[in-house]
């Protein structure tokens, strides 16, 4: 692969650099890798963090230009993002925050949700990131279309959250899971990754954080909270509720390894027959000092 190189060569060194530059863009295509101090272009630091940025991510919309060929990427509806994203995850918001805080917090995450498609994929691996997550979003929109990963570590992914975005792959308009909803997945997830602050909240010294989720659950939070919205989108009653729930248990297993499957079906059985599941959800997934004995507070 040859890489265009702008930038002016160091007095101090005979040697072409763009050797180096070239090795150190196969490997970020190939890995995602790349060290934060760019040591191998020249000049003062955001020299080299202007040129690297023009190097590596301009090489990875090249690749993923060339992978994607002339795939078909799956259809967009001719639908209001922010009015599909309000619909999926308002009985959500709603069953997590108090009145007051609800509406805020609507206003906000309906606006969090960006599907990766042909005409935003090159505005999105170049805009100011890390180059990792550039890299991951390179791969999420490979595998939307069926094309080639970068990588043999690449993930194959569908979604995914960075403190307050989602990206979501057009796969989700066409995933027939009667328990997946990638949208309400990855907005589950801004509720730990963002504080309080952030959505013009107040804060106090034992909630700073929207919601607080156990490190070590904030996936199965996540999964609960995917499963329980699809219960409730299509059942009307606590005995189809209750019918979901065991329909999951027998017929879903999340192939997360940092998930407890049979957790999750159990979260689940339990939520689909109290009045808030929602809160029953955040409660299962809180902090180990907020649970009260073997009772889950609600």
């Amino acid at each position: 692969m040859s890489i265009a190189y702008t930038g002016p060569t160091s007095r101090d060194d005979d040697q072409q650099p763009s050797t180096t530059i070239e090795c150190t863009v196969a490997h970020y295509l190939r890995t995602g890798e790349s060290d934060f101090l760019y040591p191998a272009w020249p000049g003062s630091f955001f020299e080299r963090a202007n040129l690297a940025h023009q190097n590596l991510r301009g090489a990875l919309v090249r690749e993923v230009g060339r992978r994607a060929g002339g795939r078909t990427p799956h259809p967009f509806p001719n639908i209001s993002l922010e009015e599909l994203t309000r619909a999926k995850v308002e009985p959500m918001v709603r069953g997590l925050f108090s009145r007051e805080e609800c509406d805020v917090v609507l206003d906000k995450v309906e606006r969090s949700v960006v599907f990766l498609t042909r005409d935003n994929i090159e505005q999105l691996l170049m805009q100011p990131c890390f180059d990792s997550l550039a890299w991951t979003l390179a791969n999420l929109y490979l595998a939307s279309l069926g094309a080639p990963l970068l990588g043999p570590n690449a993930p194959n992914l569908v979604g995914l959250s960075e403190e307050n975005i989602c990206y979501v792959s057009t796969q989700y308009f066409s995933d027939d899971d009667p328990f997946a909803d990638f949208i309400v997945h990855e907005v589950a997830h801004i509720f730990h990754n963002c504080k309080r602050t952030t959505f013009g909240l107040r804060a106090t010294r034992n909630k700073e954080w929207l919601l607080d989720i156990d490190f070590r659950k904030r996936e199965t939070f996540a999964y609960s909270c995917e499963a329980y919205a699809r219960i409730l989108e299509r059942a009307k009653s606590t005995t189809e509720r209750r019918t979901l729930a065991q329909e999951y248990a027998r017929a879903s297993s999340v192939s997360d390894e940092r998930v407890d499957s049979a957790e999750v079906s159990g979260i689940i059985r339990e939520a689909a027959v109290v009045r808030n599941g929602w809160k029953f959800i955040l409660a299962r997934c809180a902090p180990a000092r907020h649970h009260f004995g073997n009772s889950v507070a609600i």
